[in-house]
């Protein structure tokens, strides 16, 4: 992976602030932070972020996730009734969003969104995706350093 590049906050907290600004926002929103544990940890496994990945495992494992779900996230499609119908949604969603130049957020996947969750919750869902997947660029692209847990 080679040294970190850069540290955002250092350099210029007003970046890491604006995007704390939108996680606010989620945080508040009413969206289930179980749930939204899971966007997190699976885009952050969409685009190899290891920072991320480590820091939502934990907080999901603190908050009483379980931890066979966390260990077949990856393949949750595979997972038959590990995941509820509305979780599955909200991942294939998740996916979409995290992969959007590939083919856009196909009809299918939206539908099944929107017959879960209404449209207040599918603007969370939407911010939710949309704010990991800047956490994890800004993380990848700086080769943010993994948290030392050791001590």
């Amino acid at each position: 992976m080679g040294e970190q590049r850069l540290d955002i906050y250092s350099v210029d907290p007003k970046a890491t602030q604006a995007v704390l600004g939108l996680e606010k926002y989620v945080r508040s929103s009413g969206l289930d932070p179980a749930l939204y544990e899971l966007i997190k940890i699976r885009a952050s496994q969409l685009n190899g972020c290891a920072y991320c990945l480590d820091m939502h495992n934990r907080e999901a494992r603190s908050g009483g996730e379980d931890q066979r779900r966390l260990d077949v996230l990856a393949g949750w499609r595979e997972a038959a009734g590990l995941f509820t119908e509305a979780e599955c949604a909200a991942l294939a969603f998740t996916e979409a969003v995290t992969r959007i130049g590939e083919a856009g957020v196909p009809d299918a996947v939206w539908d099944e969104l929107a017959r879960h969750f209404d449209e207040q919750t599918v603007v969370h869902l939407l911010m939710a995706v949309s704010v990991i997947n800047v956490w994890n660029r800004m993380a990848v692209a700086t080769r943010q350093r993994l948290p030392d847990t050791t001590g």
